[in-house]
């Protein structure tokens, strides 16, 4: 199973999944994809496999995961202040892939239903999900 992390600008909450999904299931291989550098490094300091940066990173492994864990920014174009572009959105969106989506108000989108947690709870959440869907 090919399971890929994506995150922007700094990578904080691609760090955090990383971090909890290898103290969850440390078999599990992660690969991390950044949209800038400072978003891949901070996931591969905190233990993905492997690691791409980029648009064109986006859509090649968002295109052959099988699941795929990202703050909901990501599928929205202009999205993470700007650093989506609209084909990683797509990319992202037509991603054939189970998607685990961390919503964040800071992305401007309220998802209607959804419990009101914090970033910390909500990846807890992601990381509990993506043990069980990866077994």
């Amino acid at each position: 199973m090919k399971i890929v992390i994506m995150d922007a600008q700094g990578g904080g909450i691609g760090r955090m999944l990383v971090d909890q999904l290898k103290r969850e299931a440390p078999d599990l291989r992660l690969t991390a994809i950044g949209t800038n550098a400072a978003a891949t490094a901070a996931m591969l300091k905190a233990g993905a496999d492997q690691a791409a940066t980029g648009e064109n990173a986006v859509r090649v492994n968002a295109a052959d995961a099988d699941l795929l864990i990202a703050p909901i920014g990501m599928l929205l174009a202009d999205g993470m202040l700007g650093e989506v572009t609209a084909d990683m959105a797509a990319a992202v969106g037509r991603s054939r892939a189970h998607k685990i989506l961390i919503p964040s108000a800071r992305c401007g989108v309220t998802v209607a239903g959804a419990a009101n947690v914090t970033v910390s709870e909500a990846i807890h959440q992601a990381v509990r999900l993506a043990a069980e869907l990866a077994q």
